[in-house]
């Protein structure tokens, strides 16, 4: 006799939980969001748009830190980019704990074709460790 009122409690509570409404489905990601990657908590970024870069060129940035002759000392973030002709995007991440103070550090770039150097950007000075929109930057011909 408890079988019974026991089989009819696990069917009614099956039968409930088949009529409760499904849930909602999961809003689609915005396209824009998808596509960036958040920044983490401890990292900073450069970024802005390098101008005229030729479709086909490899396009080198990398922040350093130099010394008292004009020579890279040490790489504190870079990345590499391929043209294609327009306006070109970039992003630069760094830690901000790793950029000392006091130095001299800056923005170099460079972009080459067919391992041969046929652009260079013109060495830009960073003089704090926040993350900074550089807005748009011109390569000039290497010489």
């Amino acid at each position: 006799m408890l079988l019974r009122p026991l089989a009819l409690l696990i069917a009614l509570g099956l039968l409930a939980a088949c009529t409760s409404k499904a849930p909602a489905p999961l809003p689609a990601p915005a396209k824009a969001a998808a596509t960036a990657t958040p920044l983490p908590a401890h990292l900073r970024e450069l970024s802005g748009s390098l101008l005229d870069v030729p479709a086909g060129g490899d396009v080198e940035l990398a922040l350093l830190v130099i010394d008292e002759r004009n020579r890279p000392q040490r790489l504190l973030g870079n990345i590499t980019l391929s043209g294609n002709g327009a306006t070109l995007r970039f992003s630069l991440r760094f830690n901000p704990e790793s950029f000392p103070p006091g130095a001299r550090v800056e923005l170099r770039g460079r972009v080459s074709r067919s391992a041969q150097l046929i652009l260079r950007l013109p060495p830009l000075r960073i003089q704090s460790a926040t993350s900074q929109a550089l807005g748009e930057l011109r390569f000039e011909s290497a010489p």
